[in-house]
């Protein structure tokens, strides 16, 4: 059932609105920047695009999307970590990638479950894997195969990204072997795929979904555990032998710690209807997104598991970055 937006805003702001309303009202006294801390193109730009005019009306302040792609995301991420906590900075980015970066950065310049707190999650889209239309393969067991027998170029979006770690995962599950060929992000690394320069691909389905229906890419699975209707007859990774295997690409908004509970309120329960807005949901389900969120306190959860389980396999393949 779908929630009245003033219903989710009173629930979500109880107490706490209560005892700051001059200052809940006067927010945002500003305009507001959404980071994205990746290059344009990508999942999470597209998804920032997709809301920042529906947010800014909403809110009535311009909401000014900004690229600062670096890092895997760390830098645009540490910026929002360090700026004023007044919810006038938002980062929206791949949750997973955050989750990941703890385990693979020796220097990481902040604490993610200490210097950021989520608002809410806004989809998420399953990785696809996907290779260059001229390599003889068109199932995961004939991709290692071959990957066994020739040279096998992986692009890889960021090194230490989730589909970095998610590749490695399923190369070590699977018994394959590729060489990793580092971007610095998705659209680059789509490219070159589609160019030939490399072979073999993971990414998120929202962006890599257009170039496997022009013909551009071919998709061997997907990374649920379950079928998604776009690609119906795509079988899943789990289904091709890797028992339960799931990933992909969780994009999320978070801001700086400290920000007072008011606002991170007022910012889910707007976010929340706008991205649940029937336009936006199409056209996202359209992409092979589906539309996710969650209350702030169970978004950090959600966070906390997604590190400890990505932590292992960071361990296990000994990846590590300065």
């Amino acid at each position: 059932m779908l929630i009245n937006r003033r219903q989710l805003l009173v629930s979500a702001t109880g107490a706490a609105t209560l005892a700051t309303p001059a200052f809940a009202q006067a927010w945002p006294s500003k305009p507001i920047k959404l980071i994205v801390p990746y290059p344009p193109g990508g999942s999470s730009d597209i998804i920032a695009r997709a809301i920042s005019q529906l947010l800014a009306e909403t809110l009535k302040q311009s909401v000014i999307v900004e690229n600062r792609p670096g890092a895997n995301g760390n830098l645009g991420a540490d910026a929002v970590a360090k700026s004023a906590p007044d919810g006038h900075t938002l980062l929206l980015c791949d949750v997973g990638a955050l989750a990941i970066s703890p385990s693979v950065y020796t220097k990481l310049p902040f604490d993610p479950s200490k210097d950021l707190r989520g608002v809410t999650m806004l989809a998420y889209s399953p990785h696809m894997l996907v290779v260059h239309p001229s390599v003889p393969a068109n199932n995961l067991k004939e991709l290692v195969a071959l990957s066994k027998k020739t040279d096998l170029n992986f692009a890889v979006t960021a090194m230490g990204s989730a589909p970095h770690i998610a590749g490695v995962a399923v190369e070590r599950a699977s018994g394959a072997k590729w060489i990793y060929v580092p971007y610095k992000g998705g659209v680059q690394a789509i490219s070159d795929t589609m160019g030939g320069q490399t072979q073999v691909l993971m990414n998120g389905m929202l962006a890599t979904l257009p170039h496997v229906q022009s013909g551009k890419l071919k998709v061997l699975g997907i990374s649920k555990k379950t079928r998604m209707p776009l690609v119906g007859n795509v079988p899943t990774l789990a289904e091709q032998g890797l028992t339960d295997f799931e990933s992909g690409t969780w994009q999320g908004v978070l801001v700086a710690n400290g920000t007072p509970a008011p606002i991170i309120a007022r910012l889910n329960a707007e976010l929340i209807q706008i991205i649940r807005s029937a336009d936006i949901r199409a056209r996202l389900a359209g992409q092979g997104a589906e539309v996710v969120t969650m209350p702030s306190a169970e978004q950090d959860q959600f966070f906390n598991r997604e590190r400890s389980r990505w932590a292992k396999v960071v361990a296990d393949a000994h990846i590590q970055l300065d």
